[in-house]
């Protein structure tokens, strides 16, 4: 299945937090370019504080990086163009996003770690 051109939404609430138009898939990542809508700004600083935690990521780092990803998880949902998906991993930099997902939740084998 080719996911070029696809776009997949990030939702928070009833709020369009964005669009992601799919330009890259590298199995299993999917990236794009983020085009913010009106609730971005509500998460904005949470995308920010996980990826600054994932770049300094470590064993003391992980329980932190887990709990600002937890808050956006809590926050946000995100929506293939079929319909929402049951997990996933999200991060947000400027005009890109890059994601993984699951038609269901992440094992406890690590499958949602912090490896991306």
């Amino acid at each position: 299945m080719g996911f070029d051109g696809e776009v997949w939404q990030v939702r928070g609430g009833g709020d369009r937090v964005g669009d992601i138009l799919i330009d890259e898939a590298d199995f299993p990542w999917l990236s794009g370019r983020f085009t913010a809508g009106p609730g971005f700004a509500g998460v904005r600083e949470l995308f920010a504080r996980e990826l600054a935690l994932m770049d300094e990521f470590d064993e003391e780092r992980q329980q932190e990086w887990e709990k600002a990803y937890d808050e956006v998880r809590r926050r946000v949902s995100l929506l293939a163009p079929t319909g929402p998906v049951a997990e996933f991993l999200l991060h947000i930099e400027g005009d890109r996003a890059w994601f993984r997902w699951s038609d269901e939740p992440f094992g406890a084998d690590g499958v949602g770690g912090a490896d991306g």
